[in-house]
């Protein structure tokens, strides 16, 4: 048996303050680089992505891999056309090459799932379509997705598995991999399609919402598992969304795959009601930064283990640039001591900070390259690295890191990590790559809304979610969307809808 496998992943924000040019799919920070077919198994092979549960899959299961192309850039604006084009014209090379060098039997595919282009704004559907007019009708295709992803019926039809991971933070993304893999080698040996249920909620559920360690998207989960099983479905795929997408089907999706239509049917229309039913838990609310870093300062004072606060609507895992610095200013405001905030993405500042020498003092005009609002400081630098280590925490284990030169800074009582790469801190090894230990510090202010609990929430005596200003919105009501599909609602328990 000989399967192609590849991969594509991007999450775009169409508010974000930038475009995804090719640039950030060659340097994508804590992420694998862009692979092709000679470096695709070596290089993948022991990282968190995907493909990882799928190679593992295919060579525990003998069957041939003919790798293509595979690329990861950072969430932040839509993709350009230039950067779309220059991967699909790589990816579909080899999958054309490979089909000539023999019979292919599947395919595998590594997505995201909420990829906008500025010329497809169903990005995924689209790589879809053209590995199909590749492949023709007849190969079974196989997709395994991020949760955040906005699965449309096109995405759904052109496939015979679509697996999305089912934790956030992001903790089984090889499992998900091995699980559609698995999935294909089943449609490939039974030489059967299924059936599939396509269902949308009506309905964005916010990121700082989907938390699948609390409730209630844990309750949701747990149901989901329930129902699945009760069915005995295949697979019952829900996707949470990706609220910050301007396009028809933004939002919350559920893709069941049975071997009847029946089955397939009740079960995405008994986990749709699951959601429909819990709707009202959905709408939580966050602390402005002023109010979150006093009361982190009032629990740190009695606190032995450090207090998390988490800088939401500035997240680089969300399409923030990781650069605004209104946290920071509040912690500096407050005389938070003891606090560390991780990172502000400025390769200017960590460029003058190098340039300076340890143990310099340096006037940096920190942060705001991407809303135009830097905060003038006198650091003092503390430590100078090159940015690289390898993560080793739960969501990221084994995925190499190239944060460029970084810099840890003392601005009075608050450290700050400068880097010269946009990074979500969802692992400790950036702390440590800086000579500090995350768990002895008295504050940790990360820029992530949900991510750093992989990794941090085990170590931290409290979690507190901020809201400081940033493009990724705690209420993506707010956002000025156009390109909705009417009747979809942008707020839980709110009635009120788009168009």
């Amino acid at each position: 048996m000989r399967i192609a496998i590849g991969g594509f992943w991007h999450e775009s924000h169409s508010f974000a303050p930038r475009p995804t040019t090719w640039a950030e799919f060659l340097n994508p920070g804590a992420w694998p680089s862009v692979q092709r077919p000679a470096t695709y198994i070596p290089n993948l092979r022991e990282t968190a992505v995907p493909s990882a549960g799928a190679i593992r899959v295919a060579e525990r299961e003998g069957v041939e891999l003919a790798p293509l192309a595979w690329a990861f850039a950072n969430p932040a604006g839509p993709v350009t056309a230039e950067a779309f084009e220059r991967f699909c014209a790589l990816v579909f090379h080899d999958l054309a090459a490979a089909a000539d060098a023999g019979k292919l039997d599947g395919l595998y595919l590594d997505l995201h799932g909420a990829m906008v282009a500025e010329h497809f704004p169903d990005a995924e559907a689209e790589v879809l379509r053209r590995a199909r007019a590749i492949l023709g009708d007849t190969v079974p295709i196989a997709i395994s997705l991020d949760p955040h992803c906005n699965l449309t019926r096109a995405m759904v039809e052109q496939v015979e598995a679509a697996v999305p991971f089912r934790s956030y933070p992001h903790v089984d993304m090889r499992e998900a991999g091995a699980r559609a893999f698995e999935l294909l080698l089943a449609r490939i040996r039974t030489g059967r399609a299924p059936a599939r249920a396509y269902r949308q909620l009506d309905l964005l559920i916010p990121i700082t919402s989907q938390c699948t360690l609390v409730s209630p998207m844990a309750d949701v989960m747990a149901a989901r598992t329930e129902i699945a099983a009760r069915f005995g479905v295949d697979e019952l795929a829900f996707c949470f969304g990706f609220p910050y997408a301007d396009f028809a089907d933004c939002g919350p999706a559920i893709a069941a795959f049975a071997e009847t239509q029946a089955a397939a049917d009740a079960a995405a229309d008994a986990l749709l009601a699951e959601l429909r039913r819990r709707e009202p838990d959905f709408a939580q609310s966050v602390r402005d930064a002023a109010e979150g870093v006093a009361e982190a300062i009032r629990l740190a004072a009695g606190a032995t283990r450090p207090v998390v606060l988490a800088d939401t609507q500035d997240n680089p895992g969300g399409g923030g640039h990781g650069d605004t610095t209104g946290l920071l200013a509040e912690l500096i405001r407050q005389d938070a001591q003891g606090a560390v905030l991780c990172p502000i993405n400025d390769a200017e500042s960590a460029r003058a900070c190098h340039a300076a020498g340890v143990g310099a003092e340096v006037a940096l005009s920190l942060g705001g390259k991407s809303d135009g609002a830097p905060l003038r400081v006198t650091a003092r630098v503390l430590a100078l690295t090159d940015g690289r280590f390898t993560c080793t925490g739960n969501m990221a284990r084994g995925n190499p890191a190239d944060l460029g030169p970084t810099a840890l800074v003392a601005i009075g009582g608050v450290r700050v990590i400068v880097t010269s790469q946009k990074f979500q801190p969802y692992d400790q090894e950036v702390f440590r790559h800086v000579g500090l230990e995350p768990r002895d510090q008295r504050i940790l202010a990360l820029k992530s809304s949900v991510h750093f609990r992989a990794d941090f929430q085990p170590i931290a005596s409290a979690v507190l979610v901020v809201a400081a200003p940033g493009p990724v919105v705690a209420d993506p009501a707010t956002l000025p969307f156009r390109n909705l599909r009417p009747g979809l609602r942008l707020r839980p328990g709110d009635n009120r809808a788009f168009g």
